[in-house]
């Protein structure tokens, strides 16, 4: 398998899955703005809609869509338990969250990464809306649970981690969320997390 990737962008999610099940894959890095691999390919030609990440099987198909591949990958490794069963309510419950952060807490850091100064009045705004995203799962995390499912880390989980781990970058201080602040340091020690934050060059 091959992963298409941006250093810390949301393909990070798929990174991750991918060392938790062990799967041999190479990676290829895509730059954002010209649209071309590290080897000098058009991207667009993998996805046209021009982002990662995109994920090319063995079998030559290529999936598209970060929460579809993160379900993909759980489904090829059913042992190590990263997605319920279909037909579940707690698959259900995966594609609650997963659907979430995609349509929600995702899309709320989109001002952030316009590529464009932000105004003190758009800045304000888009701190809010993320904060209120935050809130949600923070208060999912209210009744001790470690993961959003429970005791089991989830594809979903690592999806939620990357995209939280972007107020890094944004400058959102995550302390008023605790509880989301004590899961991504728990997510960021597992070995996969770390194997793939080193691998994309986020840290040493």
């Amino acid at each position: 398998m091959k992963l298409y990737y941006m250093p810390g962008a949301c393909s990070l999610a798929t990174h991750i899955v991918l060392n938790e099940v062990g799967a041999k894959y190479e990676l290829e890095k895509v730059d954002g703005a010209t649209k071309k691999t590290e080897h000098g390919n058009d991207f667009r030609e993998i996805n046209p809609h021009g982002y990662v990440p995109a994920l090319t099987l063995d079998t030559g198909d290529t999936l598209l869509e970060g929460a579809s591949i993160l379900q993909y990958l759980a489904d090829q490794k059913p042992e190590a338990s990263l997605a319920p069963a279909y037909g579940t309510i707690e698959r259900a419950r995966l594609q609650q969250h997963l659907n979430f952060v995609a349509t929600e807490l995702h899309k709320a850091f989109g001002p952030f990464f316009s590529g464009r100064d932000l105004t003190e009045k758009e800045r304000t705004a888009a701190v809010a809306n993320v904060s209120k995203k935050l809130t949600n799962f923070e208060n999912i995390f209210a009744d001790g649970r470690d993961y959003l499912l429970g005791s089991d880390f989830s594809v979903a989980d690592a999806y939620l981690f990357v995209v939280t781990n972007w107020t890094n970058f944004t400058g959102i201080d995550l302390s008023p969320w605790p509880k989301m602040q004590a899961f991504q340091q728990r997510t960021a020690a597992r070995p996969a997390v770390l194997a793939s934050l080193k691998a994309e060059g986020l840290m040493d």
